[in-house]
């Protein structure tokens, strides 16, 4: 994999917290319909997509900003 520029570094690392604090939304989200009892399962079935997806994409961020570096 290539060196990121400075500017790609600061762009994904804003991108990486950018989703973290979604994914943080959407886990207090569902937690609150989940308890709610009155909330459609389609819309947390919705919900809980979007989460994973936006794990997917933290991940590859994570990856991609601290790759593993075999000593």
């Amino acid at each position: 994999m290539y060196p990121l520029s400075k500017e790609q570094e600061a762009s994904l690392g804003l991108e990486l917290a950018t989703k973290r604090q979604e994914h943080a939304d959407l886990d207090a989200a569902i937690e609150t319909l989940t308890h709610s009892h009155v909330a459609d399962r389609m819309l947390i079935q919705r919900l809980k997509k979007r989460k994973l997806s936006l794990k997917d994409r933290i991940v590859q961020l994570e990856n991609i900003l601290l790759p593993d570096i075999i000593a």
